[in-house]
């Protein structure tokens, strides 16, 4: 019979690179849309309704919510981990934030492709 251990250490490495890669995601997306808010020629709705209806700009936007998605996940998941002792309340809070997480992400797909 071989013991395994359930929790443990183990996964700290891969949970930093991924906060370190996803936070870098996310800053190359700000960036960038900085840098079009800054050259954009019209301002206000029609402005952005321009910028969103670009397929490039809605992919990136996808991907990057996909990141800060999963940066959140990580994050939260670690919080409960670490601060929440009773098993029950910790499995339940991790599918409260999954479902949370889950529902942000359906609705960012509705507004950014307007399904």
């Amino acid at each position: 019979m071989v013991n395994r251990v359930v929790v443990g250490a183990h996964y700290g490495l891969k949970d930093w690179l991924a906060q370190r890669i996803t936070a870098a995601l996310m800053l190359a997306y700000v960036v960038v849309l900085v840098a079009l808010l800054f050259c954009a020629s019209g301002q206000g709705y029609e402005g952005w309704k321009a910028l969103f209806q670009q397929t490039w700009v809605r992919v990136f936007s996808t991907v990057t919510m996909i990141a800060l998605l999963y940066h959140a996940w990580v994050g939260v998941r670690d919080i409960w981990m670490d601060y929440v002792k009773p098993v029950s309340v910790r499995l339940t809070l991790h599918v409260l934030t999954i479902l949370w997480l889950v529902g942000c992400f359906v609705y960012s797909v509705k507004v950014l492709w307007g399904v």
